[in-house]
């Protein structure tokens, strides 16, 4: 692995963290907050949003100006290094302005085609997780990696949606997963239930389609851990999302044929 994203997986998960401590006195002011909807009701945007976006940001141009940012509330920045920062500067908006704690930063570091760091912090349980490409994953500071015994039935499945899903598309699936005899997970932030799957406390994740910044991070940490995930072209990843799955190794195909007939 070179020093160059040994560097930048370190300056990663520092600036999750540093990022993380902002998110946090804004959340523990939240009702002064205005909000504003995006694209749907469900999906909302705070000054919280773009501010701690903006000292991301600013950062990683600070320490590396040649790198490429892409971020859910500003336009991309081109770079030369080869090198793409893939930031959300609060996944989970709804939990946040809610006062819940499913909510966090998430960083991830993209080298030409393939994610190579990422860095997911959680502020108010005061737990990083993190992965390099080669460097395993760890939660909370601790290598682990996910039983090769877990099956569908052994932990909830979280399931995604957003107003690109069809509520009937998200209810089928919810169905079949129940009928496979799984169980149904969901907290509002799908860079949290991905960790949260590196870390072996979900059995996996489907989600039809989802944004770059909201999942790089966390498959990486997925794959990591030893779990699996769908494959996807990068290009379009990062200028249109897409589908994800990802899961343990005994879950992956069970999950697979559940999705199966859900398009991104």
């Amino acid at each position: 692995m070179t020093d160059a994203i040994i560097d930048r997986h370190a300056h990663a998960c520092e600036l999750a963290r540093h990022a993380g401590a902002a998110a946090l006195a804004f959340f523990n002011q939240r009702d002064t907050l205005a909000v504003e909807a995006k694209a749907s009701p469900q999906d909302v945007v705070s000054r919280a949003d773009r501010e701690v976006e903006v000292l991301i940001r600013n950062a990683i141009s600070k320490s590396y100006p040649k790198d490429a940012i892409i971020g859910e509330e500003d336009a991309p920045k081109p770079g030369t290094s080869g090198f793409t920062w893939v930031i959300d500067p609060i996944d989970g908006t709804m939990p946040f302005l809610s006062g819940l704690p499913h909510w966090c930063v998430a960083i991830a570091v993209v080298e030409n085609d393939r994610a190579v760091a990422a860095a997911t912090f959680a502020p108010v349980h005061d737990l990083l997780y993190d992965a390099r490409l080669g460097g395993g994953f760890r939660c909370g500071g601790v290598l682990q990696q996910i039983s090769s015994d877990l099956a569908i039935t052994d932990a909830m499945t979280a399931i995604g949606a957003s107003h690109r899903t069809p509520a009937t598309d998200a209810a089928g699936v919810i169905e079949k997963l129940l009928r496979a005899g799984g169980a149904y997970y969901r907290n509002g932030s799908g860079a949290m239930m991905l960790a949260d799957v590196a870390a072996g406390r979900l059995a996996g994740y489907f989600e039809p389609h989802m944004n770059a910044w909201d999942c790089l991070g966390g498959l990486l940490m997925i794959e990591e851990a030893g779990g699996r995930s769908q494959g996807f072209a990068m290009g379009d990843m990062l200028t249109r999302g897409g589908r994800v799955l990802a899961a343990a190794p005994r879950v992956f195909d069970a999950l697979a044929d559940i999705g199966a007939d859900v398009s991104a």
